[in-house]
């Protein structure tokens, strides 16, 4: 009987995917986990920074024990905390959820007067006229303000994410320049990923940032695509197998971490 090595094929997909994004560039994204199991507490995974990169240069997640944002552009990996520092992650951290793919961008749009966040989203979504598609969007600039929270580092056991919203602070970076990295995900995937956008921020100098609830570019540079694939890789652990992955109340609990 022949006994198949587990490592193995592990390795063989991962060759496998990284020879599709080689070939689809701009045509994949790649997520390890999913928004409903960070929902209900799954909040510890085996992924590594270092084998995220293996799937693309610019994304967005969280790492090990909710401990702040995660960041991702032009191949560096930054953590964002809930001091509203920011830190360059090691390759050894981990995440439990996060999504990556390869950024080449479709459109581009400057910008030289101020612009707000809905304005810049109807822009997006009248050139990307599908809500069935992913978007990856990305802005270099000076902000007129950026309104940003961090979920703190949690510990076991532990709580669901609607549970610890209360202990997040949240942070203004005023007349601040920076890089905000975003997906647009469509509403059919509500659970699967954010529905809507999902943005995260880093100052100009890397050292502050967060998940982002509000906006304002005063100048720079839009630059998005759609993405047409998606794929998962879904952890096989005791905490994501026994987690609640469909509750009543996933929607209103995801707009409500969310935004």
């Amino acid at each position: 009987m022949t006994h198949v090595n587990d490592c193995c094929c592990e390795e063989n997909l991962r060759e496998t995917f990284r020879a599709f994004s080689r070939n689809n560039p701009n045509g994949v994204i790649y997520q390890t986990s999913l928004m409903s199991a960070l929902l209900s507490g799954v909040y510890e995974g085996e992924t590594t920074i270092k084998a995220l990169l293996d799937h693309g240069d610019f994304g967005l997640g969280t790492f090990n024990e909710l401990d702040g944002e995660l960041i991702a552009f032009n191949s560096e990996v930054y953590q964002l905390r809930a001091d509203g520092s920011a830190r360059e992650a090691s390759p050894q951290q981990k995440t439990p959820f996060a999504v990556m793919t390869w950024f080449l961008p479709q459109y581009r749009q400057q910008f030289d007067k101020p612009v707000s966040r809905q304005q810049l989203h109807d822009i997006i979504d009248k050139q990307i006229p599908s809500d069935n598609l992913f978007c990856a969007l990305r802005i270099d600039g000076h902000f007129c303000h950026a309104h940003t929270r961090t979920v703190p580092r949690q510990t076991p056991p532990y709580r669901a994410m609607t549970d610890v919203l209360d202990d997040q602070p949240v942070f203004r970076f005023n007349q601040r320049s920076g890089v905000l990295v975003g997906f647009r995900t469509p509403q059919h995937m509500q659970g699967i990923n954010v529905a809507g956008y999902h943005e995260h921020f880093i100052t100009d100098d890397r050292r502050g940032g967060g998940h982002l609830l509000d906006y304002q570019l005063e100048h720079g540079t839009l630059a998005f695509g759609a993405i047409y694939k998606l794929m998962i890789d879904l952890p096989a652990d005791d905490a994501f197998l026994n987690a609640d992955l469909h509750p009543d109340n996933l929607d209103a609990a995801i707009r409500s971490v969310e935004s």
